[in-house]
């Protein structure tokens, strides 16, 4: 079963292996940024080296095609629901074969995975290690994408995306107006080592908990944005007094 990609591809994924997928940049940038809020790759980069932080799934898209393109290879921007309050980004990889892989940063993907159905070795069988504590079905026909997520406590889930590249112009312009629009509830999400396996980390409306092929483990309670925060930290790495500004943020707005 050949699903994965292949090094060249893999290669530019694991640039972003302890890159969570937030909205707590956004909110921390949102005051700072004037008109144009959709950061730029090179910004990105600086806020990184400087504070440790990432994005929301279109800076992660952005910096991946860029990442992409500085490797040569041939990637190009997909998604859902895109220009909406419910858009989500990827990024679709090409192989030298002409194969394609989605890659999904905003998801906290393990690995990117091979998407077209008539591909030599292609299977809708559910199978792991693909995305943290979940099994995944994957089916495509008529640019369409279907992923299936099977987690260890029977609960079932999905996710669509259309395959057929977003134009980038018309991507940017979905970037723009994600970074506008502050969502209702501050979320962080981060894949991090637990045993043998590499699960999800989530704090989503000042809950936390650990997804893993075990279950779910749910955190204690904090008892204040400065015990958040320095949870978070211990978590990603980010900067201290950037999460206590980000989640002050929401709390603000009575999220």
């Amino acid at each position: 079963m050949r699903l994965n990609a292949p090094h060249s591809i893999l290669s530019v994924w694991k640039i972003f292996d302890r890159f969570p997928m937030e909205t707590l940049t956004k909110a921390w940038y949102y005051d700072k940024a004037g008109t144009k809020k959709q950061r730029d790759v090179s910004l990105m980069k600086e806020h990184r080296a400087q504070y440790g932080i990432a994005g929301n799934c279109f800076d992660l898209a952005i910096w991946l095609l860029h990442e992409f393109k500085e490797a040569g290879i041939q990637a190009y921007p997909v998604g859902h629901d895109l220009k909406t309050p419910s858009a989500h980004a990827a990024v679709v990889a090409v192989d030298e074969e002409g194969r394609r892989f989605l890659c999904d940063l905003g998801d906290q993907w393990l690995q990117p995975i091979l998407i077209d159905s008539k591909a030599r070795d292609f299977t809708p069988e559910k199978i792991s290690g693909f995305f943290p504590a979940a099994d995944v079905q994957v089916s495509s026909e008529s640019g369409q994408l279907e992923i299936i997520y099977h987690r260890p406590n029977g609960k079932i889930s999905q996710q669509s995306y259309d395959t057929d590249p977003v134009e980038l112009n018309s991507f940017l312009e979905a970037a723009e107006r994600s970074q506008n629009s502050i969502y209702p509830k501050a979320l962080l999400e981060q894949r991090l080592l637990y045993k043998n396996e590499t699960a999800h980390w989530e704090f989503y409306n000042w809950k936390s908990f650990l997804s893993t092929t075990e279950g779910l483990y749910h955190d204690v309670p904090a008892e204040s944005i400065e015990e958040w925060a320095a949870r978070i930290h211990e978590k990603t790495g980010y900067d201290i007094e950037i999460l206590i500004e980000a989640l002050g943020f929401y709390k603000k707005q009575g999220n």
